[in-house]
């Protein structure tokens, strides 16, 4: 039994002939006998019977038809509630972002206020771990290196950040008093990288190209946060996004002047999840933290 075929049989008690129904279906009488038919073979007792030229219902196809009444009335009520599921603007998001963006983001999307329940979580992963963490989260914010592969096809992608990558040095060190420095400025120094598959050591594998001679990699660290103190500590130089890293007083950042290096944010989101409204109104307040970011650092 399928639902198309119940209703053929509950418009049939109501209107009393295969010609009606088909004219109120706007199908074929021909059609209309098909439908009957196939449900009648899924039954263990008849549904219907000819008097005269006309077919009619029989006391079990009367039961079945009021039973299909029911189950329109159930189907609606669902289609009901997935409506009022996918208005609600005061729904449950989960939002999931990278350490960095975490830390930029969420404290804003909070204050922000909105009418959506939030739900933050920090996921530090792998590059290609990304899109997977949609199966659990509404938003995830995720980044790739500039010209990396794009995300796959099916995930629903929202371009918050082209955010540049800047040369952390401590106040102290000799390179800190430029204004921009080159590859071949840095090549030599102590770098503190990302763990292997995290997507900035792309960026300086790149350098370390560039420079013409492999990088020093002194340390491994993912939270930039954490590398930040360290660099400050004297303990090498790093890679640090120009828009939401840690701000000390004891760090500078200075861009590469010839070597463009830089990363995509993006907000990864499953295409059936955009149709709440909970889940779009965040994203759009997502969206304008980003560019409200932009503004504040290219701002003179």
């Amino acid at each position: 039994m399928d639902l198309r075929q119940l209703a053929v049989l509950r418009e049939l008690g109501d209107r009393g002939s295969v010609t009606a129904v088909a004219a109120a279906l706007f199908v074929t009488p021909s059609a209309v006998s098909q439908q009957l038919a196939a449900l009648q073979r899924s039954a263990a007792v008849a549904l219907t019977e000819r008097r005269g030229r006309t077919l009619v219902l029989t006391d079990a196809g009367r039961a079945l038809a009021a039973a299909a009444a029911d189950v329109a009335t159930a189907l609606a009520r669902a289609e009901r509630a997935v409506d009022e599921h996918l208005a609600d603007p005061r729904g449950t998001v989960r939002v999931a972002a990278f350490h960095s963006a975490a830390a930029t983001v969420f404290p804003r999307l909070l204050r922000a206020g909105g009418d959506a329940v939030l739900e933050l979580a920090d996921q530090d992963v792998e590059q290609a771990r990304f899109p997977a963490l949609t199966a659990d989260h509404d938003i995830v914010i995720a980044h790739r290196p500039d010209h990396s592969a794009p995300w796959p096809a099916g995930t629903s992608v929202t371009p918050l950040l082209h955010e540049p990558l800047d040369v952390a040095l401590p106040v102290g060190h000799p390179l800190a008093g430029r204004a921009e420095l080159s590859v071949a400025d840095v090549g030599d120094e102590p770098w503190i990288a990302v763990q292997s598959g995290y997507p900035l050591l792309g960026s300086l594998e790149a350098i370390a190209a560039a420079a013409g001679r492999p990088a020093q990699l002194r340390h491994r660290i993912n939270d930039f946060t954490v590398a930040a103190a360290v660099v400050a500590a004297g303990g090498g130089i790093a890679l640090m996004p120009r828009y939401t890293a840690p701000v000390r007083p004891d760090l500078v950042l200075r861009p590469l002047r010839d070597l463009h290096v830089a990363r995509r944010v993006d907000a990864l989101v499953r295409p059936e999840r955009t149709l709440r409204r909970s889940v779009s109104s965040t994203l759009g307040a997502i969206r304008d933290i980003a560019s409200r970011l932009t503004e504040a650092a290219d701002r003179p």
